[in-house]
């Protein structure tokens, strides 16, 4: 993902609502299931960590990432904004074409 597309994801995110919060249970298998459900309908979405929760919020965005082949965008402070491309017929967003050299 280039520098460009990262900003336009950021800046579409900043809009979107958390759709998930992770609590002292921190992840759990149903919660990644529901992660990666809401990615494949959305391709962009935000989670909130909160405070009762003692994992790092990086550490978790990078785990979450792997479990659903997820991009992470972003982390500020505890929200997490991931992203994962739709497939071809259920694409929502167009990113910024990358520039070949």
């Amino acid at each position: 993902m280039t520098t460009k597309q990262r900003a336009y994801l950021k800046s579409l995110a900043m809009k979107l609502e958390p759709l998930f919060q992770i609590g002292k249970s921190s992840m759990s298998p149903n919660l990644t299931k529901a992660i990666a459900e809401a990615l494949d309908a959305r391709e962009l979405i935000k989670i909130r960590v909160l405070q009762n929760c003692g994992d790092d919020p990086k550490e978790l965005a990078t785990i979450i990432a792997e479990r659903t082949q997820a991009q992470v965008v972003q982390v500020i402070g505890k929200k997490i904004v991931l992203y994962k491309e739709g497939k071809d017929e259920k694409k929502v967003i167009q990113l910024p074409k990358a520039k070949s050299s």
